[in-house]
């Protein structure tokens, strides 16, 4: 062995000690192919004492290591591990993972819609399921021993994030959570919640990338780094060559916001300079593979732009797999889509996506098919695929590293705007670059286009300040579950213990040291006052009072005037001498054109004596118009003729009218009788003739604006404490009023048995639905047409008015509809947020496969329709409707009339490309 990597004695010591005291992670180690790093053995070691963990560490870091510890600790100890993850897609990744190495036997998934030995010692599972079985109080709970919460950071997600609280919340006390995160800047502040909320917990943080991050801009063709001096500098500097390349570029291109060199909106005399046009994908690839960048992800955020990159490059001829590439690629493709029906493969876009991967590119995005999505991350992990394009989907957790990460824009749709890209969503994204044990250094590239300063990456891609913020809310079935297992007093306590609340009541405490910090202030500013302090405060309310009565006459007289000096403009006629009272057009004008309009004020246009010709308007004049003579005037004029203004102003000139004195304007304040009693009022006052008021006054002043700063932050305080509580409150309030909880909110009733297991966004309307039997006599196809309307939801506004199946449908729809409208009006009056409105745009395509159809025809036909659906898309939604349908059948049970045709609906869903990859 080499010297050089050869361990000293203190540090052969250390590691034998450490054996002796670790031996389960002695044995796990040995197992590995690669060094721990000291993240990792802290983290194995604080689960090896009997502590839970909390591992926070870059993307690519390793950090997985440590809760495949804990299936190594579950396994020798003879008790169970469920490893949660936030997606599926993750999910049936660690499943494969950990069957790999522990066999088929050992280890079980459970995905909503796939169950595989779901009694296994080893359990991969959403986050969901597992509320799910705390709710349900499942028997295997009892021989739980850990639980890893992977991408524990979710938790912060505004839709899905109160998940993980309630899981870590309710998961008793003897079970072990171990939570890994991506690197966040309040780790510390997370772990004493969890500290507070599960016991001994040990915080492991990590920054270092084990694989170092080059950061880059593409500026036309020339790939420049972003920053210049050491590797490890605290502050690096930004490369002055990119700065001046940036420069020179954007100086011999128009900005972005100009239509190009025929279409400019600047200054006249402004050159007309050509549009920069960023280099094409095919020129990006070639670039990075002749640099030895690739295997590279180019992040996009468009599935049409993604899909439309695969294009480009395969019609430009790129091809970056060997003939023998692309054998294996074939062989795997097959593989992997053997189960796909062959006459769906020509509307799936089968062939054009396969050629992809055999040229060595391919899309990713939430739009493709599962078993499209699952091969394309195969091949890309094994270098079969060389380019992905990809959506920010990608950057969660999938397993897919790369040598080298494109960012092709800096902004995303985040579904209601175009918004910038954060730094903890750069860094996440950029975070997949780097393969460890593989790669020396990843590498990330930012492409640079007119409005992109080098400046602003650099923050992005310096900046390590990504707090972790709750998401966590109480909905109507955790209330339901929480009161059905606590009862309301301890459920109000459970939501205290939320890390929400430790957030909100943190925050509070600086808040209500400011508002001490105040009211000492305001003691002083009272004192510093010589005379009676109230009286000084009721000197300025009247002065304050005269002020507003002041401001209100001044706006009110000039509205007035305004109306009147209008009213007399539209009684001008043509040849009418006026005067215009001030501005650069003062003195005498005629009206050639009243300038009269039905819909908006006239604008008389006139010439005056110095040959001006133009439009005026009420604001040019601050009191009425009165004609003051009449000149004749051409029966025809021409105003861009100077002869014509010429020869008008010279009649005006020798016409012997004259200006009249100009008007002094009368204010009506001085005939306002309330404005008249508070001057009164304030003359009479005990404090306006004290030598000192001014300089009291002040203090006064300052007083008044301290304390409603003061006030605010009162109110401030009073909303955030106990927020969960009183939140959960008004849903205690609305679900009794409507049978949900018994008179004294504490009691679960029949209904509410039935709403605490319908786990959904929409989940008290689908129980309302139930209740009300409006679904009562659908058939299987129009149950999931209907069921489809409370889980579906377009990504954009539809094109057209979705189309709904004849028959039973409109009814249950019109009704659904109806009932959310109550509901929503129920929430409004409770305080709450409100259930999403029903969706119908799934149900035309749903209920045609439900009846059998092909899914060429359904797509066809919704595309027909106007609406927008993938192949990808159709299944995801459709799995969503089969995950409610299952529930509804197993809350009411097979026999129940709607009960009955759900498990139909589910079995007639779960068919073709629908079915391919679920158990």
């Amino acid at each position: 062995m080499d010297s050089s990597t050869s361990p000293s004695p203190a540090e052969a010591y250390a590691a034998a000690r450490r054996r002796g005291r670790y031996p389960q992670l002695a044995r796990f180690a040995a197992e590995a192919s690669f060094e721990f790093d000291d993240f990792q053995l802290r983290g194995c070691e604080a689960l090896e004492d009997g502590h839970g963990v909390l591992v926070c560490a870059p993307t690519g870091a390793g950090k997985t290591v440590v809760g495949e510890f804990a299936v190594h600790l579950a396994l020798a100890e003879g008790r169970k591990c469920f490893y949660t993850t936030p997606i599926k897609a993750l999910s049936n990744q660690k499943y494969t993972d950990l069957t790999e190495r522990y066999g088929t036997g050992t280890v079980g998934l459970l995905t909503g819609d796939t169950a595989i030995n779901g009694n296994a010692q080893i359990v991969v599972m959403t986050t969901e399921v597992l509320r799910n079985m705390l709710y349900a109080g499942s028997d295997t709970i009892d021989e739980l021993g850990y639980v890893v919460m992977d991408e524990i950071h979710y938790l912060a997600d505004r839709f899905r994030g109160a998940v993980w609280e309630e899981v870590i919340l309710h998961l008793p006390e003897y079970v072990r959570v171990v939570g890994l995160s991506a690197t966040v800047s309040n780790a510390e502040e997370f772990g004493e919640w969890l500290v507070a909320v599960r016991g001994d917990t040990t915080v492991v943080v990590d920054e270092h990338r084990p694989v170092p991050l080059w950061q880059h801009m593409m500026v036309g063709n020339r790939l420049m780094d972003l920053f210049v001096g050491e590797e490890h500098q605290d502050e690096p500097r930004i490369n002055p060559q990119l700065l001046r390349r940036v420069e020179d570029v954007a100086r011999m291109h128009a900005p972005a916001g100009l239509r190009g060199p025929r279409g400019r909106r600047g200054p006249r005399d402004r050159p007309r300079m050509p549009r920069f046009r960023p280099p094409s994908r095919v020129d990006v690839i070639d670039r990075l593979d002749r640099a030895g960048l690739l295997p590279a992800i180019v992040f996009i955020f468009s599935r049409a732009g993604c899909d439309a990159a695969v294009g480009q490059c395969l019609h430009s001829g790129v091809r970056l797999n060997s003939p023998e590439e692309v054998a294996e690629v074939r062989r795997i493709v097959d593989e992997r889509t053997a189960d796909l029906p062959d006459a769906d493969l020509g509307v799936l876009g089968y062939w054009e996506w396969r050629e992809g991967l055999e040229h060595g590119i391919a899309a990713h995005h939430a739009g493709l098919l599962p078993a499209f999505k699952e091969t394309v991350e195969e091949l890309f992990v094994r270098g079969l695929v060389k380019v992905v394009f990809a959506t920010e989907t990608l950057a969660l957790g999938i397993n897919m590293p790369a040598r080298t990460v494109v960012l092709e824009r800096l902004v995303k749709y985040n579904g209601e705007a175009h918004v910038d890209l954060t730094p903890g969503e750069y860094t996440q994204l950029t975070g997949r670059a780097g393969r460890r044990g593989i790669d020396v250094e990843g590498h990330a590239v930012v492409l640079w286009q007119p409005g992109v300063d080098p400046r602003h990456v650099a923050g992005l891609a310096s900046t390590r300040t990504y707090p972790l913020k709750s998401s966590f809310r109480p909905g109507y079935n955790m209330a339901i579950n929480l009161v059905g297992q606590f009862g309301a007093e301890q459920a109000r306590e459970l939501l205290e213990q939320s890390f929400a609340q430790f957030q909100a009541d943190r925050a509070v405490v600086g808040t209500a040291k400011r508002i001490e910090r105040n009211k000492d202030a305001l003691q002083g500013y009272a004192d510093a006052i010589s005379g009676d302090f109230d009286e000084m405060l009721s000197y300025v309310e009247l002065r304050k009072k005269i002020s507003e009565r002041e401001k209100y006459l001044a706006k009110q007289n000039s509205a007035n005037r305004r109306a009147e000096t209008s009213r007399s403009l539209e009684k001008l006629r043509r040849g009418d001498v006026i005067s215009v009272p001030a501005g650069r057009r003062a003195g005498l004008a005629v009206v050639v054109d009243p300038g009269l309009d039905p819909l908006r004020e006239p604008r008389p246009v006139v010439v005056t004596e110095d040959r001006w010709s133009g439009a005026l308007s009420a604001a040019d004049f601050p009191s009425p118009v009165e004609p003051l003579g009449r000149v004749r005037l051409p029966r025809h004029v021409e105003l861009r003729s100077p002869k014509t203004r010429r020869d008008i102003a010279s009649s005006l000139r020798n016409s012997g009218i004259t200006r009249p004195p100009r008007e002094r304007r009368r204010s009506g304040a001085n005939d306002d009788h309330e404005l008249a009693e508070l001057r009164r009022a304030l003359r009479a006052h005990p404090c306006h003739g004290l030598a000192d008021r001014e300089s009291n006054l002040r203090w006064v002043e300052r007083y008044q604006r301290l304390s409603a700063e003061t006030a605010q932050l009162e109110r401030k305080v009073a909303a955030t404490t106990h927020s969960l509580a009183r939140a959960f409150d008004r849903i205690r309030a609305l679900l009794t009023e409507r049978g949900y909880l018994g008179a004294d909110g504490d009691q679960v009733t029949e209904h509410g048995m039935l709403l605490a297991r319908l786990y959904s966004e929409s989940d008290l309307l689908a129980a309302e639905c139930l209740r009300q039997r409006v679904w009562n006599g659908l058939s299987a196809p129009e149950l999931a047409a209907v069921v489809s309307t409370l889980v579906y939801e377009a990504r954009r506004d539809a094109a057209a008015e979705p189309k709904l199946p004849s028959g039973a449908v409109p009814k249950a729809w019109q009704e659904t509809v109806r009932l959310w409208s109550d509901l929503v009006e129920d929430e409004r009056r409770h305080r709450l947020d409100r259930t999403r409105e029903p969706d119908a745009g799934f149900a035309w395509p749903v209920y045609r496969w439900a009846r059998g159809e092909s899914l060429e025809r359904v797509l066809t036909t919704a595309e027909a329709n106007g609406q927008e659906l993938s192949a990808g898309d159709f299944v995801r939604w459709a799995r969503q409707v089969i995950d409610l349908l299952d529930q509804i059948k197993d809350v009411l049970g097979k026999d129940h009339p709607v009960g009955g045709v759900a498990a139909k609906a589910v079995r007639s869903l779960r068919r073709g490309v629908v079915a391919v990859g679920e158990v």
